[in-house]
């Protein structure tokens, strides 16, 4: 069956709900098929061009670099203040004993990727309630909140009533108030979206559609963002997706203002196009940005060798093969002082003159395997200056 068939996504697919306090409530596929079949097949076929890409080789430093900066855009979303070299170290402690709030979350909140990557891996899955309880609990834990306790869902008391959203983003929405209401509303998304798979609705369909009215459920006092990011992402995963669903939140983060005014856009209108619009245009975006990044990866993975084979063929003395290593490790431009002023390169040339040094960074320059832009920075011989492709 043709997936863009009115019956396919139409109200053939709706799900209503009736809840005690909250009223009924819809769940509904509501895609206008035009505006977003194209793009659907775009993001597929750049999905085909990256799992065919030279992966294999640098998955590894791959999968790490957008496990970093995908924490980092979550995490920043919902007032995060760590930025990338902050959260890489983060990575590296020891969860039991972290106690910085803004080091927690980032802890949380990769805890829970890991469980994401777990979890997809198993055959034919599709998250169920305990597993959305189980993000929760992973992304809220140790986090001092006066309301939240990880795990458990909202349930508000008569005093306290739960509003979601500004007027700057299309208004304030208040969701179901009742523990009971959420707990039925939650049970039937994940009902909905494991019929939605069995009648072969795609996962680029179905994971933004789950992230969007999880968003509206608004199950949890704390933590709700995050879960729902990682909830689309563990849909995309199990059907074979690779980095680009954790990479997405990096396009939400820079795309805020349109990511939270859609889930206002959508309520109102009961019309949930322009939302997975936005997500597959995010996906794209995602893909081809990480399709790039392998290539450039693997650029640099051949250049290491190559300064290896012409160290070992004597082509450079060790002097010139240090040197390139490090403007190739440094990860972005090197400026010329810093490396001049840096402990290691004056020890390797404490010994010797000033111009043996400059000979050394002129024969590397001759053959081309550093370059000097009009900033005085360095750059490996294999990308050409400002590009970007280090960063």
């Amino acid at each position: 069956m043709d997936i863009f068939d009115d019956k396919f996504l139409g109200a053939e697919l709706d799900f209503s709900v009736s809840t005690e306090r909250f009223g009924p409530f819809t769940f509904s596929a509501g895609i206008e098929s035009s505006a977003v079949e194209l793009l659907l097949h775009r993001v597929q076929d750049a999905q085909k061009r990256f799992k065919s890409s030279p992966l294999a080789q640098v998955a590894n430093d791959l999968e790490r670099e957008v496990l970093v900066s995908s924490v980092v855009g979550t995490n920043t979303i919902e007032g995060g203040e760590l930025d990338f070299q902050q959260t890489e170290l983060a990575f590296e402690l020891d969860p039991e004993v972290v106690l910085e709030e803004q080091q927690r979350r980032v802890v949380n909140i990769k805890a829970a990727y890991d469980l994401a990557k777990e979890v997809a891996g198993q055959k034919d899955w599709q998250p169920n309630v305990d597993y959305i309880k189980r993000l929760h609990e992973l992304i809220t834990q140790g986090i001092a909140d006066s309301h939240n306790i990880p795990g458990q869902l909202r349930d508000n008391p008569k005093s306290t009533v739960t509003r979601v959203g500004d007027a700057n983003h299309g208004g304030v929405y208040k969701p179901p108030q009742s523990g009971r209401d959420i707990a039925k509303l939650l049970s039937a998304l994940v009902d909905w979206n494991a019929k939605m798979a069995e009648r072969g609705v795609p996962a680029l369909i179905r994971a933004p559609l789950f992230h969007l009215y999880f968003e509206l459920i608004h199950p949890f006092w704390d933590g709700n963002g995050r879960v729902g990011r990682v909830l689309e992402a563990s849909i995309l995963m199990a059907d074979g997706f690779r980095y680009a669903p954790f990479a997405q939140a990096n396009y939400y983060l820079e795309h805020i203002h349109q990511y939270f005014l859609l889930f206002n856009t959508c309520r109102k209108k009961e019309d949930n196009t322009a939302f997975i619009a936005f997500f597959l245009e995010g996906m794209l975006d995602s893909i081809n940005r990480l399709h790039s990044r392998v290539n450039s990866l693997v650029s640099l993975l051949l250049f290491r060798n190559h300064l290896r084979t012409l160290l070992e063929e004597r082509a450079i003395n060790q002097r010139q093969y240090a040197v390139a290593v490090e403007v190739l490790n440094h990860g972005t431009p090197l400026p010329l002082a810093k490396l001049r002023s840096s402990a290691w390169y004056q020890a390797l040339y404490s010994k010797l003159t000033i111009k043996t040094a400059q000979r050394d960074l002129q024969q590397l320059r001759q053959k081309d395997l550093v370059q000097l832009d009009a900033e005085n920075r360095l750059w490996p011989g294999c990308i050409e200056p400002d590009v970007g492709l280090m960063s």
